[in-house]
């Protein structure tokens, strides 16, 4: 009896997947915990119509991060710090504050763990940072870190 999966199974298959199960296993276990469902035509339709929506979705998604990356490209976020001599910070400048000066300068809000800085700045200059949107779409920041 083919079946498509409602959740994941270990051993069996993974969520939406259609399987070949035997007639006992599907409406003794795989129904009554509601683990799958038939797969008539009615049922691949919905599961064809979800797929088709996810596969929206994740475009729609993809494009915007492109778009976002296209933005941090050509901005430059300055981040004003206090120093000592040689130009050492006080402290240091991680992804966090970045995120805050990312969102008051240029109103992008990007999540601190998306900004790859590898380890805190400390020292004052221009560092180039990468930014981590959506699988496969990285972007390249400009960091101006100066002395207030």
């Amino acid at each position: 009896m083919k079946v498509i999966l409602m959740a994941d199974i270990k051993g069996v298959g993974k969520k939406d997947q259609i399987i070949n199960a035997s007639d006992g296993y599907a409406r003794n276990y795989l129904f009554p915990k509601k683990l799958a469902v038939e797969a008539n035509n009615e049922n691949l339709a919905k599961l064809k119509s979800k797929n088709e929506s996810k596969a929206f979705k994740k475009e729609t998604e993809l494009n915007e991060a492109k778009m976002v990356a296209d933005k941090l490209q050509k901005i430059i976020v300055k981040i004003h710090v206090k120093a000592g001599e040689n130009g050492k910070i006080f402290g240091g400048v991680t992804a966090k504050e970045v995120s805050e000066a990312l969102s008051k300068e240029h109103s992008i809000n990007i999540d601190k763990k998306k900004i790859l800085l590898g380890e805190t700045i400390k020292n004052l200059g221009t560092f180039t940072v990468d930014v981590k949107l959506y699988e496969g779409v990285v972007a390249k920041l400009k960091i101006h870190v100066m002395e207030s």
